[in-house]
């Protein structure tokens, strides 16, 4: 009888782990537009419409008008391309998610 071969063990990828390795820049997810950022100073926000989600920490999203947002971990803000922002963390350790419309 052949010896039986399993298939691989499926690995989950850890989204604030891969974010700080890079901190301040966005790094794109494997096959799609999803990314993550590690917020280290302040960062201006791409003119994209999607979802930016806390993964861990906690940002302020400075928005036009003097409007801001605070995020918290599972917290998201829809952010829209024709509206500027920028964010900044307010914990250590602040990662965020942009997921843009399409990208699912």
């Amino acid at each position: 009888m052949p010896p039986r071969t399993h298939p691989e063990t499926p690995q989950a990828l850890h989204l604030a782990r891969l974010a700080q390795g890079s901190a301040g820049e966005w790094v794109r997810l494997p096959g799609g537009n999803v990314r993550v950022v590690h917020l280290h100073g302040t960062l201006t926000g791409p003119a994209e419409t999607g979802w930016l989600v806390c993964l861990s920490g906690e940002a302020i999203v400075d928005l036009p008008l003097n409007n801001f947002v605070r995020l918290r971990p599972a917290e998201g803000y829809r952010v829209r391309a024709d509206e500027p922002w920028t964010a900044f963390g307010t914990k250590d350790g602040t990662v965020l998610m942009l997921t843009p419309d399409g990208s699912l």
